[in-house]
């Protein structure tokens, strides 16, 4: 060995890499003084002491510290508790209608009052374009502005002029003359009349981007799906997250959205629990694309076209104690990429089509959703005369069925327990209980 390896096998060693290269873990957080009594330190964001008193203002119909029952009194309030380095807004009993979303900043916590404190949305209205916009813009014309306010979150729709596909921005209006409004933010796309570009008055009622360390508690949010538009769950429902970290929902109810109930694209470490979403046209919770560790506990997914849909490559999550009851059609769907999950001790009921759906996605080289356990789930009356319990479908592999209580109460007609695709991997079954199926287990892999 020359001197220049030894010399930097030395420098690697002394930078903790060599052991990082051998497949042991470099020195970690642990190996430090453990910290025992911190002290508020200007730029410390990791310790602080616990504080008997934290800011807290009150938003009510009447005596409150902020009076009102609209989205502009809800965001005046965690503005300021935000701009004061956060708190708690407590939202007093009353209905709040909302004409755009509420976007929620880092570090506040929103309290409700339970069945008390109610967020709910105006109906939607829709408008044509009237005038191209060009992607640089930083205004729309409307064919008719009746119904449309300066303040009102929109979205707006259109086909995409070079390749075909959907183009959606969501704006606010910020000035008006005429049916001439400006957006609160460029357009960064092509809305040209060729594309049949639309206007609606659609968005979440709760929202956040790239913020932190929110905790959403007692509040009940009805999207008022009756006089709505669907409004999809990658970029509304009655809460909407994208690129955030450290949200917890608890004790929150999110019904009647044209839509998803609750829906988060690519944020981590977020906690669902003891929640109730119901009666939703789309998904109930919906662990959007790339999301790592969500925790989904003990909350009640009911009549919703779908109860948990895991998304697009989201890995590490746990949903254990849930009841999912009367979902149009599945309990559960995974797939594309959703790898190393934990489903334990879930209640899927009712289900229309299927109980859990492991989707295939033949798209790429190894899209399907590996390495997930489920175990110790009931799993109760899945489907119609055809229905599947557990459906296992593309080339996934490594799912472990482990314990779970499968029935069929009804008659077995063609009804199915688990069935696994002829293109499946490794499927380990174990102790599980599969009673009154036309089929208990229905293996179409071909044997080798």
């Amino acid at each position: 060995m020359n001197q220049f390896q030894t010399n930097r096998r030395r420098f690697l060693k002394c930078l903790g890499l060599s052991a990082v290269s051998a497949g042991v873990a470099a020195p970690a957080w642990g190996d430090l003084p453990p910290v025992t009594n911190p002290r508020a330190t200007d730029g410390d964001e990791r310790f602080e002491p616990k504080w008997e008193e934290r800011l807290t203002i009150t938003v009510g119909q009447k005596d409150a510290d902020l009076v009102g029952r609209d989205d502009r009194v809800l965001q005046a309030a965690v503005d300021y508790v935000a701009r004061l380095g956060g708190g708690t807004v407590q939202v007093l009993p009353g209905t709040y209608t909302l004409r755009n979303a509420v976007s929620l900043p880092s570090k506040i916590r929103l309290l409700g009052s339970g069945a008390e404190s109610i967020l709910t949305k105006i109906p939607s209205e829709t408008a044509d374009l009237a005038a191209d916009s060009d992607w640089y813009d930083q205004e729309i014309t409307l064919q008719n502005a009746k119904g449309f306010r300066v303040g009102d979150g929109i979205v707006l729709r259109a086909k995409n002029a070079d390749n075909g596909s959907q183009t959606v921005i969501k704006r606010t209006l910020v000035a008006r003359s005429g049916n001439r409004f400006k957006l609160n933010d460029g357009l960064r796309e092509n809305l040209w009349l060729t594309g049949k570009p639309t206007c609606s008055s659609l968005f979440p009622l709760l929202t956040s981007e790239y913020t932190s360390d929110v905790l959403i508690e007692n509040l009940t949010l009805d999207g008022n799906l009756a006089n709505n538009e669907n409004f999809n769950g990658n970029y509304g429902g009655c809460i909407f997250l994208q690129d955030c970290n450290r949200y917890t929902m608890r004790g929150v109810t999110t019904r009647n959205y044209n839509g998803d109930g609750i829906s988060f694209q690519i944020c981590h470490d977020v906690i669902v629990e003891n929640c109730h979403s119901h009666d939703n046209a789309d998904l109930g919770v919906h662990p959007g694309s790339g999301s790592q560790r969500p925790l989904i506990r003990n909350n009640k997914l009911e009549r919703n076209n779908l109860g948990l849909f895991w998304c697009w490559g989201v890995k590490y999550g746990l949903a254990e104690g849930n009841v999912m009851d009367g979902n149009r059609s599945y309990g559960i769907s995974i797939g594309h990429c959703d790898t190393d999950n934990v489903m334990r001790n879930n209640e899927i009921r009712n289900s229309g089509k299927i109980g859990i759906l492991f989707r295939d996605d033949s798209r790429g080289l190894d899209f399907w959703a590996n390495r997930n356990l489920v175990e110790g789930n009931k799993i109760y009356d899945s489907g119609g005369d055809d229905g599947v319990a557990i459906d296992i479908t593309g080339k996934t592999t490594d799912a472990r069925l482990v314990n779970n209580d499968i029935r069929e109460t009804r008659k077995p007609m063609q009804r199915i327990g688990v069935r696994i695709g002829e293109e499946a991997g490794s499927v380990e079954l174990l102790d599980n209980r599969i009673e009154g199926f036309a089929s208990d287990v229905i293996d179409q892999r071909r044997s080798t």
